[in-house]
Parts: structure tokens; sequence; C-alpha cells
């Protein structure tokens, strides 16, 4: 009988093609690519960035106005006092403290799960006075003058007034523009926009002294008689401090209404990007 001879050259060889590990972090391809890793360290960078350097918000009321508008989207530098201990109100390392005049994102001493936004007036050991309409610190009035330039003024129409903080139809004709000049404790000046409501600038609503205990802050806005601040509530401890508020990067007239953090792309201010403010 004839038999059929096999040897290495007839026999089909099967190579066993075995994919890459890439659940294994020891091998390169783990971070690379669309693979899980990369995806961990883009998540990483972005709590870093959040918890060190800068962090977003979106101003939802008018009670800095004019120098923020509602719906201005600005970025706060949380490096300006120092570093904190991650998922903590505890200093790594301190830099400075805040000053008079700055513009700081806060929590809310009444609910901690609010953010706030005012500006610093008064810091420890100062003695806070507001009379009818003016401010003084450390018995001293902080002037207000004519503004050279209204600028942050015109940027004001009566949407950004009506049914927001006073509860009823307003108008920007109702309002007065000055320039505060605020005192920080080294000597010099921050000169800043507030505005004042015609009917209101020498009213007793929100009069009151305080002296500012230790490791606290005095918060007021510049919308003067439209601000829920330190008048009504009380002391903001430093540990409640977020960061410096820094610039707008974005900001429009309204938002989309189903999706109220994104803005409305027909309503955008485009000349406000980038725009700074007084502090």
């Amino acid at each position: 009988m004839f038999g059929k001879i096999f040897n290495k050259s007839n026999v089909e060889k099967k190579i066993e093609i075995k994919s890459p590990k890439i659940w294994d972090p020891r091998l390169k391809a783990f971070w690379t690519g669309d693979n899980p890793g990369s995806m961990i360290l883009a998540v990483l960078a972005a709590l870093t960035i959040r918890w060190l350097l800068l962090e977003a918000y979106v101003i939802p009321t008018g009670s800095l106005l004019p120098s923020l508008l509602i719906n201005d989207h600005i970025f706060v530098n949380k490096l300006t006092y120092g570093i904190r201990v991650p998922f903590s109100e505890n200093w790594m390392v301190k830099f400075r403290e805040p000053e008079r005049g700055e513009i700081v994102v806060f929590k809310y001493p009444v609910d901690m799960s609010t953010f706030f936004i005012k500006r610093v007036i008064g810091i420890p050991g100062d003695k806070i006075k507001v009379e009818n309409g003016n401010l003084y610190v450390n018995d001293q009035l902080q002037e207000r003058t004519v503004p050279e330039s209204s600028d942050d003024f015109d940027w004001l129409n009566d949407e950004n007034l009506n049914g927001r903080d006073g509860g009823y139809q307003d108008a920007t004709s109702n309002y007065t523009h000055f320039t505060e000049k605020l005192q920080n404790s080294k000597g010099g000046f921050t000169n800043h926009s507030i505005m004042m409501r015609k009917t209101e600038m020498t009213s007793d609503s929100g009069n009151g002294e305080w002296t500012v205990p230790e490791d606290s802050l005095f918060m007021m806005g510049d919308n003067r008689n439209n601000s829920h601040d330190s008048r009504y509530w009380g002391f903001v401890p430093k540990k409640n401090i977020l960061g410096r508020a820094g610039f707008v990067w974005l900001s429009c007239d309204k938002m989309i209404p189903f999706v109220p953090i994104i803005c409305n792309p027909l309503t955008i201010r485009w000349t406000r990007f980038g725009h700074t403010f007084q502090q």
C-alpha cells in the first residue's frame, strides 16, 4: 500500500497572536493611546488643575454689578493665597492673606454647599461702619468720586436688574455709578466701581458697626443696595476662601434654558473676553 508521508513542511502551523494586556499598568501601552491609563492621567491632571491652580465659576446674581455681570464666566486663581490639603480646608502652604479690595470666592458660612463671590472690605482687626450709605474703615471714610470712565456701567441694561436681587422691576436709570477708593493695609488704594440706587443713597438699610475677628473677613458687594453680604449674615472665616477672582473668559446675556450652565451663543458678549476687574 502506498502511504502518505507527513513532515514539518506540510503541517499547517498555527500561530497564536496574543493581544496586549491593556489593563496591565506595568506596560507602556496602558498609559498611551485610548487605553485606560491615558484616561486616568487626564482625569488626574484635570483634578490637579482644579484643586491647585484654576477653577471656573459663573456669576449667578447682580450683587457685584457693575464690576461683574450676571452670566460672566470667570476663572478663579486658587494658588493666590496658598496650597490646601486636597479635599480639606487646611493649608499645606500659605503664601499671603486676602487683602481689602480683592474679589474672592468663598463658601457661604450659613450654607457651606453654596459658593458666594464678594469683595473683601475688612480684614482681621478692622472696624467697619456703614452709615447712611457711607463706608468707614477704621474710622476713615472711604471716598466716593465720579468715575473717570463709565465703561463698567455702560455694560448694564435693565434686564440685568429686573427680577434680580431687588425682587421687582428695576432700571439702570435708578442708579448712580461711583468709584470707591478703598484703602488697603499697605497704604495704597483699590479704585473700584460701585453702584447705588438714587433713592437709597442715604438709606439706613445695612447700617451698623462691626469689628472683624481673627481669621475672618468682612465682605460686601459692589451693588450696594442689592447685595446679601456680611452686613446681614456676618463674617467669613478665612478657611472658607476658595480663591481670588481672575478674569472673564466667557460672558453672555442669557443661558440656554434647559442647560443653565451653558451660554446661549446668540447672546455672547464678545468684547468681554479677557475682561479684568479692579481689585
